[in-house]
């Protein structure tokens, strides 16, 4: 009897469950993907705000310092962090609103997953799954023009960093040293800023 009712299994119906629980899966990939997304973008805002930090920290030892005199290009290492600062600033707001939107996506596609089940069992509302599922890839879209925004302010400030490092080590390193180096790295420091063809920096002559 049991063996019967295998064989009189109807096919249509095989196929529509498999197409059902295919259909159900889709949205839950998506929202693996878009889990990925929220994980690397927490990172990156907890980084953001622990560098805030560490800028209001150099930032607060710059101004309760004695005697400014003594500190190599003091106006503009106050200048470079409150730049800096910022930069921070925007990154960490940019991330926030990332990853709200990330969440939101992630919503929409279990609306998605819901609506499909609906739709399914109730036999309402089919055309439903497709434009919630439209909306939350959206809202990914969204999120990933954010993060790209953020990830050109972090080379920004990588670069802002860099070239205060630049003209740093011309003030205090010796004469001989800084003159073989640019004073900005090339290409927004894609290549090394040391100069080519730079004439060697003959010793004087020390009388007998």
């Amino acid at each position: 009897m049991f063996a019967g009712d295998i064989v009189g299994v109807n096919p249509n119906n095989l196929n529509s469950s498999l197409e059902f629980l295919t259909a159900m899966v889709t949205p839950t990939l998506l929202i693996s993907a878009v889990g990925s997304l929220v994980l690397s973008t927490s990172t990156r805002l907890g980084r953001v705000v622990d560098r805030v930090r560490e800028l209001e920290r150099r930032l607060s030892d710059l101004i309760y310092t004695q005697d400014k005199n003594d500190v190599p290009l003091y106006d503009k290492r106050v200048e470079v962090i409150v730049d800096l600062l910022d930069l921070a600033t925007s990154r960490s707001r940019l991330l926030q609103r990332a990853l709200a939107t990330f969440y939101y996506g992630i919503g929409f596609f279990i609306m998605t997953s819901l609506s499909i089940a609906a739709a399914s069992l109730l036999g309402v509302y089919r055309w439903a799954p497709v434009p919630i599922g439209v909306v939350g890839i959206m809202f990914v879209f969204y999120g990933a023009i954010l993060m790209i925004r953020e990830t050109r302010m972090a080379t920004a400030t990588v670069n802002a960093e860099m070239d205060f490092t630049w003209e740093l080590a011309r003030e205090v390193a010796p004469e001989n040293v800084a003159i073989k180096y640019a004073r900005r790295g090339k290409l927004r420091g894609l290549v090394t800023a040391k100069l080519r063809n730079v004439p060697e920096v003959s010793e004087t002559p020390r009388d007998e």
